[in-house]
């Protein structure tokens, strides 16, 4: 599996260099999001602007991540998601379970949002 991490202080941006999200490779992310998970990473953002087609394995794996970041009180965001994948879990209807944004700028934005709301929760 092709990818690059890049781990900030609050989130990591993992870009997934392949054009299939299939179950050749999705075997690798989930194992990728629980070593991430493990390491302390709370939150984190899947850019898969290269991802030209996903089946339902690679769904799965995008089910994992966002079930092992959500138990911890973290957030797991899709940006730049490709016409047939985007098709795929809506057909699915799982864009009601998983977070889907147009960039990875507004997926930065959410992740600090999603801290300051979750801060404000603990200071009551």
């Amino acid at each position: 599996m092709k990818y690059t991490i890049d781990k900030q202080e609050k989130y990591s941006l993992l870009r997934l260099h392949e054009e299939k999200l299939d179950s050749s490779i999705a075997p690798n992310l989930k194992s990728e999001m629980i070593t991430l998970h493990t390491e302390g990473v709370r939150n984190v953002i899947l850019d898969l602007s290269e991802v030209k087609y996903t089946d339902s394995s690679g769904l799965s794996a995008l089910l994992v991540g966002n079930r092992i970041l959500q138990e911890e009180g973290g957030i797991f965001i899709l940006a730049r998601l490709s016409e047939h994948t985007l098709k795929l879990i809506r057909i699915s209807q799982l864009d009601s379970v998983l977070n889907i944004l147009n960039s990875v700028e507004e997926a930065i934005d959410a992740v600090f949002m999603h801290e300051i709301e979750k801060d404000m929760k603990d200071e009551e």
